[in-house]
């Protein structure tokens, strides 16, 4: 098995010029450890010549407890007693008194390839007030779960940036947070003095599995690797009536609600043969969130051969045929994710179109077409902002 080793390894082990005699601030979270566990502050933290003087909280909070759209509070940190800066409840971004102080920011994120995922957006927002300030920025490498060389679904209408979307991205877009960064700043001007700490050993090839590097839960429904394979597609149900399985063992593979026909909905998804996905027809009861304490009647979605699994498409089949089969399906209203007028669907998928064609039922295969030429063109322009092969 390859031995990956993170941006903070790479930092603390080689790199650690980088941050020597400066007052570091840090944007971390749970998942921001090392091969051994060890924490990103404590790594950080114990670096010659390094006074770490704030660290900054993303959505979950420092501690990922917090469940989605839960707005997190500022805090102290207990073992440290630093300031604790929350980034995601009366302000998403870093304010000039929260920097003040700080030589340079260092972000530590493990990402989950797919652009709803909010840790992402939290990194530019940071990126683009650190450049207005005039503070270095510093990111650490992190694999991407879902691999760099696949991509899917459409790109966003600039129309429609959102805390789900800020820039247009694709739904799976194949790249590190790190890669992200260096292309976000320079494409779209933000602006920032920007390193980063790129991974040892990394292939754009490899599965979660194949790095060798220890899971931990980015997001409170983010439990394993097989989560993350099904986000791209499975988030869009969050933009529905229907349960994403939130309050389950199985966020996101398990999908329904206490008005569909679980058999009969895996019976239309399977005559759709999709690739690399069975649909097991399943009832389940959530603990909290959607339909709490009340027996949803679904699917579960058990991807059986990773390379072919298209995520996007396959979510936005099980919404098709779910709106096909009941009258009571419906979308999302707002507010979602610091928005109070549009539809979640709508800033999920980065403009009405999507959500037009699946009311008029357009084909998948269609709209598949339609975001290819999109696709490409993206491809192209991420390619000098790739670090691995």
């Amino acid at each position: 098995m390859a031995r990956v080793r993170s941006g903070l390894e790479v930092l603390v082990s080689r790199r650690s010029a980088l941050v020597r005699g400066r007052r570091v601030g840090l944007l971390c979270h749970q998942a921001s450890v090392t091969r051994e566990l060890t924490d990103a502050a404590s790594a950080i933290g114990r670096l010659p010549g390094v006074k770490l003087v704030a660290l900054f909280a993303p959505e979950h909070g420092l501690a990922g407890a917090a469940q989605d759209h839960a707005r997190i509070a500022s805090s102290v940190h207990p073992p440290t007693g630093l300031p604790v800066w929350s980034l995601y409840g009366r302000r998403l971004a870093p304010s000039a008194a929260m920097l003040r102080g700080i030589d340079a920011l260092v972000v530590d994120l493990q990402d989950v390839g797919a652009r709803y995922y909010t840790f992402l957006w939290t990194t530019a927002l940071a990126m683009r007030e650190c450049g207005r300030a005039r503070i270095p920025v510093v990111v650490l490498d992190h694999p991407n779960p879902l691999g760099g060389v696949q991509m899917e679904g459409n790109l966003p209408d600039p129309g429609f940036s959102s805390f789900v979307g800020l820039y247009p991205l694709p739904a799976r877009h194949g790249m590190t947070i790190a890669e992200l960064a260096i292309y976000l700043n320079d494409i779209h001007g933000i602006g920032c003095d920007l390193t980063v700490v790129p991974m040892e050993g990394w292939r754009r090839s490899m599965s979660w599995e194949d790095t060798g590097l220890p899971w931990v839960a980015p997001s409170p429904n983010m439990p394993t690797p097989d989560t993350a394979r099904v986000y791209p597609g499975g988030c869009l149900i969050e933009g529905t009536n229907l349960s994403e399985g939130r309050g389950t063992t199985r966020p996101f593979e398990l999908i329904g609600a206490p008005f569909l026909d679980g058999p009969r909905l895996a019976r239309s998804l399977r005559r759709r043969r999709l690739p690399g996905v069975v649909f097991r027809a399943a009832a389940f009861q959530p603990a909290f969130h959607k339909y709490a304490g009340r027996v949803c009647q679904g699917v579960q979605v058990h991807v059986v051969d990773r390379a072919r699994f298209g995520s996007f498409a396959t979510y936005l089949a099980i919404i098709v045929e779910a709106r096909r089969q009941s009258r009571r399906f419906g979308w999302r209203r707002p507010p979602y994710e610091f928005e109070w007028k549009r539809l979640a669907i709508d800033l999920l998928c980065g403009g009405e179109a999507i959500r037009a064609a699946v009311e008029r039922e357009v084909s998948l295969a269609r709209l598949e077409r339609s975001w290819r030429p999109s696709l490409r063109a993206f491809a192209r322009a991420r390619r000098p902002y790739l670090l691995y092969r």
